[in-house]
């Protein structure tokens, strides 16, 4: 664990704990915080002033963007039909599928739990309830919960 030499981070980035993180290949922007436990992968992109809270998962293929809350424990996927093996049993290579990109938008706020399935858009200051699944496009201003996330209400954007 800990952060490759492949990393772009901005100024001002705090990471209390660098040897409890697994960064690769990602781009981190200015001021964010990035607690313990967290992963994220080569290709996903982190705005400015984001906080990532512990024990989170952004895989390939993520983009958040500036000012974006992510709860504890919220997991991002990238593939809409995993496999382990190909059809004549043989283990999968990255040629075997084709990551499918999800972007969070200003402002947002993903609760503890949540699980952000891939190519969806959540909006601007869209809120996530703490262990909502979001199967489809969030719009900005949106307070989303359950399973699968439903339209709860809009939020004043603050």
């Amino acid at each position: 664990m800990g952060i490759a030499a492949n990393v772009t981070i901005g100024n001002g980035v705090s990471i209390p704990q660098p040897d409890l993180v697994n960064l690769y290949g990602c781009t981190v922007g200015d001021e964010t915080r990035i607690g313990a436990f967290v992963e994220i992968q080569k290709g996903a992109t982190i705005g400015a002033r984001c906080k990532i809270s512990s024990h989170s998962f952004i895989c390939e293929g993520v983009t958040i963007e500036d000012e974006v809350f992510i709860g504890h424990g919220v997991m991002f996927i990238n593939d809409k039909t995993p496999r382990a093996t190909s059809g004549d049993g043989t283990l999968q290579t990255e040629a075997d599928w084709a990551c499918i990109p999800t972007v969070i938008k200003r402002g947002a706020s993903l609760g503890s739990g949540a699980v952000v399935m891939c190519g969806v858009t959540i909006g601007a200051r869209a809120l996530v309830g703490a262990g909502a699944v979001v199967t489809k496009d969030v719009p900005p201003d949106a307070v989303v919960a359950g399973v699968p996330a439903r339209l709860l209400a809009r939020s004043s954007g603050k």
